[in-house]
């Protein structure tokens, strides 16, 4: 894979032309910066920015300005080669609140190992209605110990307005939900997102995860995309990296909060 090439395709494809993430969003372009805006249940924030060290600072004035006015919280989504180098510097200082590094990584389909079955006892069942929906929730609540509240929200609201973007499952021991996962995908783009795979304590080590990847990396295969997308947390990394993902940068959410 030329990193270079597909990381400039992803910026262009998923950054700079951002599409809105659900029902009810809208991406707006307002000088050197793009943004979603969405309702208090969806994602707000940046999702690309061309500054320099000369408007950087008056950029990120207006983006607080605004969202402050609607009253609404969002994130800055930062990457490893967003300019100015001091960016992340520059949030910071204004108020923001730095979260945990991510590593972006993306693997084309084909190149992906697939044959990748569930363990023994596990199957896995789409999530096509509100029941689904719920158990994806509370796996994600057991996973990582936060509020489902926003995706159980924006899951229901895609799969019910716009079901041909989103791919979720939930892997089941015996009826008991043990993990989960989603996979969005942005049409006319060459892109699919992986998201959300959490599994519950007590689980983990089986290989759900790594089934489930290769589970989603098969639908986005019958769907033509070419390429899938992470943004991996360490813990998940290794398993990717074995799957045939690339690291191509570091990400690192940056929050304000009005």
């Amino acid at each position: 894979m030329d990193h270079a090439a597909v990381l400039a395709l992803f910026d262009r494809d998923m950054r700079e032309g951002a599409q809105p993430d659900g029902p009810g969003a809208r991406v707006e372009r307002t000088g050197r910066v793009v943004r979603q805006v969405a309702t208090e249940h969806g994602w707000n924030g940046v999702v690309w920015s061309g500054l320099d060290a000369a408007s950087a600072d008056e950029a990120i004035a207006q983006q607080i300005a605004y969202y402050t006015g609607l009253g609404r919280e969002f994130e800055w989504k930062l990457y490893g080669h967003d300019l100015p180098v001091d960016l992340g510097q520059r949030l910071r200082a204004a108020g923001f609140t730095a979260e945990p590094e991510e590593t972006l990584m993306i693997a084309e389909v084909a190149d992906l190992t697939l044959d990748v079955r569930p363990p023994e006892g596990v199957r896995f069942l789409p999530v096509t209605d509100r029941a689904g929906v719920d158990l994806v929730a509370d796996v994600h609540e057991k996973a990582f110990g936060t509020d489902s509240s926003r995706l159980r929200h924006q899951l229901l609201a895609r799969l019910r307005d716009d079901p041909d973007t989103v791919v979720a499952v939930v892997a089941l021991a015996g009826d008991v939900p043990v993990s989960a996962a989603r996979m969005e995908l942005v049409p006319g783009t060459r892109f699919a997102g992986l998201w959300g795979g959490g599994t519950v304590e007590g689980w983990r080590g089986r290989g759900i995860y790594r089934a489930l990847v290769a589970h989603r990396a098969r639908a986005a295969m019958e769907r033509g995309y070419r390429y899938l997308q992470v943004d991996a947390l360490p813990t998940s990394r290794p398993i990717l990296e074995r799957l045939g993902f690339e690291p191509l940068t570091i990400t690192q959410p940056h929050v304000y909060q009005p």
